[in-house]
């Protein structure tokens, strides 16, 4: 029987991991700032990743495998890219290395294709082998960019420690909703002018699946996470039955640099990078290295929300 603790288990991720391993064959301790739902013989401790919290709970139970989830993906009304940092690199940082102290036998870490970041000249598809250069003017991608930094170091200086880094792409099942959802809720879809904005999807019991395996029995290594194929935003607003708004880059751009500032819109004019450039992400090596492929396509995925969101 191995011993298993997941952060973050409260989080959508999390509930769905849980409901994937088996508790008979494994003993899990589910982790987060407020207890979640939980099967079976779970056991629950409360874990704030940005304080003393992961070495006494990592050190106190003694976990084979730790799967860290904690992360801050779509950040609450009134956060701050210091609180965000807190969590995402100093939180990680410090399950990190509560993991080394206590003799962790594998760490699986969930990164993002944001890491790879938002740039021109970014491969279509991304593979696990292109660099990462996650935006500094985009909160999420640069910390997951830092957080890659630091396990690259940690496999150098503590190679005894067995790393799993999944770079996930949009993750989407029924009834989740994040940042990336709202665009498909609007009347109409945005799209700048001469740019496709492809997104890939991930299916939320897919990842779980993935997370099972890594926590259990599947390679180490660093795998993109994604659903076969990618869909732009003139298939996405065919999906959903509505118009296409074309408009420049440049005139978007100059609207938010003037909403922001006047409190109309939360992004600024940084926030064009993220529909010009979307990363696609090449899904080979989960396929063929790690040994799993996703049960539904981006588009699959992409269907079973629409559904299940009722557009």
């Amino acid at each position: 029987m191995s011993r298993i603790l997941i952060t973050g288990a409260a989080g959508a991720v999390g509930q769905a991991l849980l409901a994937e391993l088996d508790a008979v064959q494994h003993q899990v301790i589910a982790t987060d700032l407020h207890q979640p739902d939980l099967p079976g013989d779970v056991t629950f401790e409360r874990l704030d990743v940005t304080g003393d919290d992961p070495d006494r709970v990592i050190g106190a139970h003694r976990p084979d495998t730790v799967v860290h989830l904690a992360s801050i993906v779509s950040p609450p009304k009134g956060s701050t890219r210091t609180f965000e940092y807190d969590v995402d690199v100093n939180g990680t940082r410090a399950v990190l290395a509560a993991c080394i102290k206590h003799d962790v036998r594998r760490i699986v870490v969930t990164s993002s294709g944001a890491a790879y970041g938002y740039h021109a000249d970014n491969p279509v598809p991304l593979r696990e082998s292109d660099s990462l250069r996650g935006n500094e003017a985009f909160p999420y991608a640069h910390h997951k960019r830092l957080v890659e930094e630091m396990l690259a170091q940690a496999r150098q200086d503590h190679p005894a420690l067995e790393q799993v880094i999944l770079r996930v792409g949009t993750v989407l099942g029924a009834g989740l909703e994040n940042q990336i959802t709202a665009l498909f809720h609007k009347p109409k879809l945005l799209m700048l002018r001469g740019y496709n904005s492809p997104f890939v999807f991930i299916w939320t019991q897919d990842l779980a699946r993935i997370l099972r395996r890594a926590a259990t029995d599947g390679p180490s290594g660093i795998f993109n996470v994604a659903g076969d194929g990618a869909l732009g935003i003139p298939e996405l607003a065919n999906l959903l039955g509505k118009p296409v708004r074309t408009i420049p880059a440049g005139l978007v751009q100059a609207a938010l640099a003037v909403a922001k500032p006047l409190g109309l819109s939360r992004y600024g004019p940084e926030q064009v990078r993220f529909l010009q450039f979307r990363p696609v992400l090449d899904n080979t090596a989960l396929k063929q290295r790690f040994g799993y492929t996703p049960e539904l396509t981006s588009r699959e995925v992409f269907e079973l929300w629409r559904k299940a969101a009722n557009l």
